[in-house]
């Protein structure tokens, strides 16, 4: 529930314009308008008083600053000015003097109220919406925020015209960390990509974006690391450390300063991470003397003193760079049979950098390398990231403090078939998380003061798996403002995850992108797109996909198309129906695609994207939209795949993870697998759409697999009959064939003995045959 606590200042001039003087709230009420409801913003407000009615701006609308503010918001003013010509078409005039009607007028008031906390006092804002716009703050941090309110609320109602809800706001942040880290050192993406990150935290008032800028590939290709894959992110033209920067991408100086004025304009920390003494293969393969194992190792030699002292004159030499005030000097990951040395390395390397000006933050690892914080420098913030290696209670019992990373709930490793593969739980955070939530009893209370924050993040684990920005992207944004929101504003009593992706969707990745779009539905403002699902594509076989376009805007578009755009290898697209080449507002058209697989084609996984584009009033507009396509091997001569369409079901689901449900087994999709309880007796079965005679099974176990189970088949679902006994599974992929003459209606694995202590778990769980005639 939002709440509605204002000063009584704010509360009477609400009530005035709602209430005439001289009448009664009973007298008023049978004619009174219905106050406006709370702008769909992201994060959602802390405070709202909604007005009644519209302000409408139009193109002489000026942003007008308060001479006595000494420029201190001319930036903000410039950065509103650009966004506001960018959604707008106008050239907004930014100026002094005595804001008029429909006029934008921000202010630095040191004794505003902006809410309840010291947070509020550096980071909240007040904005009201009547005959003009007033933004006021008691800094320029404040004052950039409620702009980015301000666009969110901003209604483009024509060329010549855009409104926002009359009202209200007080808002500011629950926790001052509220960040995103991304994984450079094991693979380098263009650094327009990068800024544009910077502007797409900003839109939801993310404040930290941590920059991992060395790494390695996991393990070395046969135990050689002289073969591994290494990046160090940072290129300097001191002549010292020429050969250290990674060749295939790295940061020069000048490239650092306009990353950091990029952040600086939009309010966002850059903290640089340089890792080490693990996942330090850069600075090995730099220098092997370094390294242990003689060099053949990602770790460095901290028996040898001279890897401490290169570590301090990387820091010397980087150190200048960075604005932000802190710098992670990572410290995970680490040998444990080396943990006095280990600790020693951590206590003087954070000494000196703190020396060289900045906070120290370090993944916190104490527990496996120490038991406990015992001899280590305390004056460390530091991430939990696993609840092993040092869970969130143990930390803040140490006094450290804490910035909640946790691997288990928001890690995306893109592509893997650990952590999140495919993207964060949406769903699931949305209903339980925030700041303070961890997993496996680990949650700590909200209002800690030792709890700094949270901050998701993306590892780029698979080094040679081909993939691009633009596809971590895709996994990044459907729980981007999410967890945005939760780091702000927390839970919103009676919103639904429906209607927030909806508003999600429409407020898109912000202006000001150098190539960054929204891959969400409904991305672009008056252009809402929707795909349907798209069936797995068995090989030989074809399928089609459908999207359809409606003009949610009050004006016409025109010379639409539509194209779409996969990269499977044995797949072929072709346009079956096209769509209208124009809508008007309100209307919706659909396009039709055949979608064709070889009967070659593998098992394979990749996004399809509809592009739509047109014009209006002379204005390009476009939106896009994505779906799964999934091909599989065809199924064996004589046969048909008989699992893709049907319905799984099983006998429990790991912790009832959504993630692992039962669904996963005839998805299509081997990135995904079902998980059961931890007994030997589970099952998975899937319900046929017609009875079909079923003559083989093909699984696709994952390490926890069953080393005895059966194939069962069933005419209803209640009386089973054994079709095969597996009593030596190869816990792989495995192919049975099964002694079913006569058609059934469902198939299932039952599960005998488990060969691991987890329960069973399988990617895959297709039967073939041919369904009764």
């Amino acid at each position: 529930m939002v709440q509605t606590t204002f000063r009584r200042v704010a509360l009477s001039v609400a009530l005035l314009s709602v209430f005439p003087l001289g009448l009664s709230q009973a007298q008023a009420a049978p004619d009174a308008p219905t106050p406006n409801s709370v702008p769909a913003v992201i994060p959602a407000l802390q405070q709202w008083s909604g007005g009644t009615g519209r302000l409408v701006l139009r193109p002489n609308t000026r942003i007008v600053l308060d001479p006595a503010d000494n420029g201190a918001l001319a930036g903000v003013a410039e950065s509103l000015r650009a966004d506001l010509a960018e959604l707008t078409g106008w050239p907004v005039a930014v100026g002094g003097g005595p804001a008029q009607d429909r006029d934008i007028r921000l202010d630095l008031d040191a004794a505003a109220d902006v809410g309840p906390t010291d947070l509020a006092a550096k980071e909240g804002y007040r904005l009201s919406a009547d005959t003009r716009l007033t933004l006021t703050s008691r800094t320029p941090t404040g004052a950039y925020w409620a702009t980015r309110t301000l666009l969110q609320m901003l209604r483009h109602d024509g060329r010549a015209e855009a409104s926002v809800a009359k009202g209200h706001v007080v808002d500011w942040p629950n926790v001052a960390v509220r960040g995103f880290m991304l994984d450079l050192g094991r693979r380098w993406f263009d650094q327009d990509f990068v800024r544009d990150y910077v502007r797409h935290m900003s839109w939801f008032k993310l404040n930290t974006f941590q920059l991992h800028l060395n790494d390695n590939e996991i393990q070395a290709p046969g135990g050689d690391w002289s073969k591994a894959y290494s990046a160090f992110r940072l290129a300097s033209d001191n002549p010292r450390w020429a050969g250290l920067a990674a060749e295939d991408g790295a940061f020069t100086r000048a490239d650092w300063e306009r990353l950091e004025d990029v952040a600086a304009q939009r309010f966002v920390s850059v903290v640089p991470e340089i890792d080490a003494p693990g996942h330090a293969r850069a600075f090995v393969e730099f220098d092997p003397s370094l390294g242990l194992n003689g060099g053949n190792s990602d770790h460095l030699d901290l028996d040898n003193p001279r890897s401490t002292q290169f570590m301090k004159e990387v820091y010397d030499e980087f150190a200048p760079w960075f604005r932000s005030p802190a710098l992670h000097i990572g410290a995970d990951e680490y040998p444990k049979a080396h943990a006095a040395k280990y600790r020693d390395y951590v206590n003087e390397i954070s000494a000196h950098v703190r020396g060289l000006g900045k906070e120290v933050r370090a993944w916190g690892s104490l527990s496996v390398m120490s038991g406990g914080a015992t001899g280590y420098d305390r004056d460390i913030t530091m991430h939990s990231w696993n609840n092993g290696w040092y869970g969130p209670k143990a930390t803040i019992a140490d006094g450290y403090p804490l910035i909640n990373t946790n691997d288990a709930l928001l890690y995306i490793v893109p592509f893997a078939n650990y952590y999140h593969g495919k993207g964060l739980d949406g769903p699931w955070l949305f209903a339980n998380w925030e700041p303070h939530v961890f997993p496996g009893n680990q949650t700590v209370d909200p209002k800690d003061p030792l709890l700094r924050g949270a901050m998701s993040a993306v590892w780029n684990d698979l080094v040679h798996a081909d993939y691009d920005a633009e596809d971590v992207h895709g996994l990044v944004e459907p729980t981007f403002g999410l967890l945005a929101q939760k780091m702000w504003r927390g839970k919103v009593d009676g919103q639904t995850y429906e209607q927030f992706m909806t508003t999600a969707g429409h407020v898109g990745v912000g202006p000001g992108m150098e190539g960054l779009t929204t891959t969400l539905p409904g991305g672009d403002r008056g252009l809402s797109p929707a795909i349907g699902a798209v069936p797995a594509l068995a090989g030989g076989e074809s399928t089609t996909l459908t999207a359809t376009l409606t003009n949610t805007g009050v004006n016409p578009v025109a010379d639409l198309t539509a194209t779409v755009t996969l990269d499977l290898p044995g797949v072929r697209v072709e346009q079956a129906v096209a769509g209208p080449d124009a809508l008007a507002p309100g209307q919706s058209g659909s396009w039709t695609w055949t979608i064709t697989a070889d009967r070659d084609a593998r098992n394979g996984t990749a996004r399809a994207r509809v592009e739509f584009a047109g014009q209006r009033h002379g204005f390009r507009v476009g939106s896009r939209a994505f779906a799964a396509v999934r091909t599989v091997e065809a199924a064996p001569p004589g046969s048909q795949h008989l699992s893709l369409n049907a319905t799984a079901t099983a006998s429990s689901v790991e912790l009832n993870l959504d993630r692992l449900a039962a669904r996963n087994v005839n998805d299509g999709d081997l990135g995904t697998r079902w998980a059961s309880g931890y007994t030997d007796a589970e099952w998975v079965q899937v319900k046929l759409a017609q009875p079909a005679k079923v003559s083989s099974v093909k699984l696709f176990w994952e390490p926890a697999c069953a080393t005895r189970y059966k194939i069962q088949v069933s005419t209803d679902g209640t009386t089973w009959r054994d079709a095969a006994t597996v009593d030596q599974s190869n816990c792989a992929v495995e192919s049975v064939t099964l002694d079913a003459p006569d058609p059934v209606t469902h198939v299932r694995m039952q599960g005998v003995k488990r060969k691991t202590g987890w329960g069973y778990s399988l990617h895959e769980f297709w039967a073939f045959g041919t369904p009764a005639s």
